[in-house]
């Protein structure tokens, strides 16, 4: 049954190829697709109930009005500044990021790399060689992810090739394939046993290959869905997912609580779940910080602890900032990662403001901040 719903399966990329869009619903949004690139497939159009206006998968996929509202910025988290090589971005000592692709199975509209779909983008490179030979000249970078664009839409031979390169170097110990593909068309997956044995491949009882999935929604875990997560796991890759926090689609307790378990339940523990970044075009999705940490905290009491291990984070272009607890007062942060090792760890207070969406909207509006300091000193006395 899963090759034959494989082979129905196809791409698309003008939105008239879509029965569930009326002639007026495609006149509004002529002008959105031509602003920012659409692209979706049979499969995950197949899941979303068209009688429903409001239907969250719809929603992620398809394109709206309000994506046209003046806000935010393409590079929100001023990736550029981390560039260090085309197509190579080095933020943390640790971590090298290689962008692989500028494609996905389908474009998310709520991107924050939406950018890189766009005529004008230069920052995906076909050859990846000069990102890998800086990997190579730096022995602090001891894990690789790969991303872009989806890391599972390269084409096995070309990923086998990639994996093969890092693999040939010694202090690179762990990569990460960021991919939505399981959600997006899990047949990537289940119908080619070349990528499976490819990654089996390349795995290593003391080095693994990290499949970074992209669940948002409960209705994305299909039976197909967590088929093709069993079968990556049985190929020896770890699994984890991440998800921004998406005003439609999980801002509700609930669902965020039932995404979370059913994760756990399969397997993929819940990692990080991102407060959105202020990205040109998306303040439809946008939760403001407060908002989403009482959504992210109602969501894990409703959880067992394998499913409770998300940290709910906001990708600054400082580092990744994780909203640790609140006061009816302060809003309490800490550098979960610091571009700057003297941040590292740091742990800040800031007066509450209900209406910020990120952390720069709290600098310079709290007498009650609390200057940075070593985390040593928050410590008992």
């Amino acid at each position: 049954m899963a090759r034959l719903v494989f082979e129905k399966t196809r791409y698309v990329t003008r939105l008239e190829q879509i029965e569930g869009l009326s002639e007026r619903e495609l006149a509004a949004l002529t002008e959105v697709a031509d602003l920012y690139a659409f692209r979706a497939n049979s499969y995950y159009l197949g899941l979303i109930d068209w009688s429903d206006p409001a239907d969250p998968l719809r929603r992620i996929i398809i394109p709206s009005t309000e994506e046209l509202e003046d806000w935010g910025h393409l590079d929100a988290s001023n990736e550029h500044a981390y560039t260090k090589t085309p197509g190579l971005e080095h933020k943390y000592e640790c971590t090298g990021l290689l962008l692989v692709n500028d494609r996905c199975g389908g474009y998310c509209r709520f991107c924050f790399r939406k950018r890189l779909f766009m005529q004008e983008n230069t920052e995906v490179v076909r050859d990846v060689g000069p990102g890998i030979e800086y990997i190579r000249a730096h022995p602090e970078i001891n894990n690789v992810l790969l991303t872009g664009g989806d890391a599972l839409l390269l084409s096995t031979k070309r990923l086998d090739r990639i994996l093969g390169e890092l693999r040939s170097i010694d202090h690179v110990q762990i990569i990460r394939l960021g991919t939505k593909m399981p959600a997006l068309n899990p047949f990537r997956v289940i119908d080619d046993p070349t990528l499976l044995d490819m990654l089996q491949r390349h795995g290593r009882d003391d080095r693994k290959i990290y499949v970074m999935t992209h669940f948002n929604h409960p209705g994305e875990l299909t039976p197909e869905a967590l088929e093709a997560i069993g079968l990556l796991q049985q190929a020896g890759a770890v699994t984890a997912n991440q998800t921004p926090l998406l005003r439609g689609v999980n801002d509700d307790p609930v669902i965020l609580g039932e995404l979370f378990n059913r994760l756990s339940y399969a397997g993929i523990p819940p990692y990080y779940v991102f407060i959105g970044r202020p990205t040109k075009g998306n303040h439809h999705f946008a939760v403001p910080v407060e908002e989403a940490f009482a959504i992210f905290e109602s969501a894990r009491a409703r959880c067992s602890g394998p499913a409770m291990r998300a940290r709910l984070v906001m990708s600054h272009t400082s580092g990744k900032i994780e909203v640790v607890g609140r006061t009816r007062r302060q809003t309490f942060f800490r550098y979960h990662r610091s571009a700057d090792p003297a941040k590292r760890l740091r742990f800040m207070a800031y007066g509450s403001n209900p209406e910020a969406f990120w952390f720069d909207d709290y600098r310079g509006t709290s007498r009650d901040f609390v200057p940075h300091a070593p985390v040593e000193s928050f410590g008992p006395n």
